[in-house]
């Protein structure tokens, strides 16, 4: 199995704030990677050492097969980064934009390349609109099209849906897998449990360290959480009721649904014991969700 990033021991501190504690990420060539945690655990700053933006003050490893740490320059040329923040010339049209990265990365063949780029990404028809005027799923479908327009081999995507719109969101993901059919590895980072479910393997981050890895089957099951869901009439007003009992280390809404989460079996069957057989109510053990997990690692976290 060959890897496209293989490092151990990734450290970023800021004076005496540690941002990335020791991590060891390993992603196999042509996956597509959830990275997960709250804002301010470490994901950005990750992201940004990988790709060689910011240097590591601790960690052994490759990206693409070259050492992050001293061959930065050679990486970036194969790496296509997609800010948070829109990044791009909001004066110049879609088509302007392309054509100067692609004088950037000195592509031969510029104009084939942008026609191909903007046919691919669905731009062809908006290539003259300046991307100041795009909404915010064009702006998204014209980052990426930037990103991607010298072939890269690793795509690093910092939380690249936010603020869009459903269907913005499903399209995006629909060319993500595209791109990786095709071999390339994407590394994406997301607060959308949806999106999360959509990846081949997820981490998941919590004040710089990696508190969590595996498939999503895998982080659910390893977690060892207990669910209960509380469905029916003003089922909100049993959480706060719920809340704080022995064995419930969690309640909250999922949907209509109340979910109940603890690792102790036996309190929180106490805790559902008054509310089952009550008209109106339905009570039942169901899996766990990745959001009530990741809420759970949060929550018990030091």
């Amino acid at each position: 199995m060959t890897l496209a990033i293989d490092v151990k021991g990734l450290t970023k501190r800021f004076g005496r704030k540690t941002a990335v504690d020791h991590i060891d990420i390993a992603v196999p060539q042509g996956e597509v990677w959830g990275f997960l945690g709250p804002n301010g655990s470490g994901k950005t700053t990750t992201i940004r050492m990988l790709c060689g933006l910011l240097s590591a003050d601790d960690g052994t490893g490759t990206c693409l097969g070259l050492d992050f740490r001293t061959q930065a320059e050679a990486i970036k040329l194969q790496v296509g980064y997609m800010t948070q923040k829109f990044s791009f010339w909001e004066d110049l049209s879609i088509r302007e934009n392309l054509e100067f990265v692609a004088r950037l990365y000195g592509l031969p063949d510029r104009r084939r390349k942008v026609d191909e780029t903007l046919a691919r990404l669905g731009l062809t028809d908006r290539q003259r609109q300046l991307a100041g005027h795009l909404s915010g799923g064009w702006k998204q479908r014209m980052a990426l099209a930037a990103c991607t327009l010298h072939d890269p081999r690793l795509l690093l995507l910092d939380e690249p849906t936010a603020g869009v719109d459903p269907k913005a969101r499903r399209d995006f993901w629909e060319e993500i897998h595209a791109l990786s059919e095709a071999g390339l590895t994407v590394l994406v980072s997301t607060h959308y449990m949806d999106e999360a479910e959509r990846c081949d393997r997820i981490v998941y981050i919590l004040g710089g360290r990696l508190v969590a890895r595996g498939s999503v089957a895998e982080v659910i099951g390893q977690s060892g959480l207990i669910t209960f869901e509380i469905q029916g009439a003003d089922v909100r007003h049993l959480a706060k009721a719920l809340q704080g009992q022995p064995g419930v280390d969690y309640a909250g809404f999922f949907g209509a649904a109340l979910h109940v989460s603890g690792r102790d079996r036996a309190g929180l069957e106490s805790a559902m014991a008054p509310y089952r057989g009550r008209p109106g109510l339905a009570v039942h053990e169901t899996v766990p969700s990745l959001e009530d997990v990741f809420i759970h690692l949060q929550e018990k976290a030091p």
